[in-house]
């Protein structure tokens, strides 16, 4: 049940599967993203999940897929996982109407709360498309540094989306948990 200080917090589960991909793509793709600011619609069409990808991090051992909901529905989520000493952070996404109320924030604070009392890590790692400097900028507001290391897009794997541009990369952000 909802209290009027926040929303609820639960693992998701296989009955979650297409709310949970309807969410993703919402936040990122297509025209509906437009109505938050997390919308990757100008650099990447196609795709950002699918049923058997948010699958996949629900049954990923020292994984788990949190489900932010308010008043009985869906309305955030994102990826943890366990990677020894640090755990990595993705899959975040936020309803594109709740965007710019604080709903964020309360999930990575409760993120960042279970990956170090659950695991005991004492780093969060992420990865972000370098050129989305605005959402770099808004992680950086909550601690994450720029590392400057970087990994290639896959372009080419459409999984991942059809990038519209061909400078696409994935930038490392490190926050310490301590």
């Amino acid at each position: 049940m909802d209290t009027p200080t926040g929303p609820t917090f639960r693992d998701a589960t296989d009955a979650d599967v297409d709310a949970l991909v309807a969410l993703v793509e919402s936040a990122y793709r297509g025209d509906a993203s437009r109505a938050g600011w997390t919308t990757e619609a100008d650099i990447l069409d196609g795709q950002r999940t699918d049923p058997e990808g948010v699958r996949q991090v629900i049954k990923t051992p020292d994984s788990r897929l949190l489900v932010v909901e308010r008043e009985g529905r869906i309305v955030a989520c994102c990826q943890l996982e366990h990677r020894g000493t640090h755990a990595y952070f993705g899959m975040f996404a936020v309803n594109p109407t709740l965007q710019g109320s604080g709903l964020g924030k309360a999930v990575m604070t409760e993120a960042e709360r279970l990956a170090r009392t659950d695991w005991g890590a004492t780093e969060m790692h992420m990865t972000v498309i370098s050129v989305r400097e605005d959402l770099i900028g808004w992680y950086e507001r909550r601690g994450y540094r720029r590392t400057g290391e970087t990994t290639p897009f896959p372009y080419g794997d459409e999984r991942f989306g059809i990038p519209r541009r061909p400078d696409l990369r994935f930038e490392l952000l490190v926050k310490p948990l301590v």
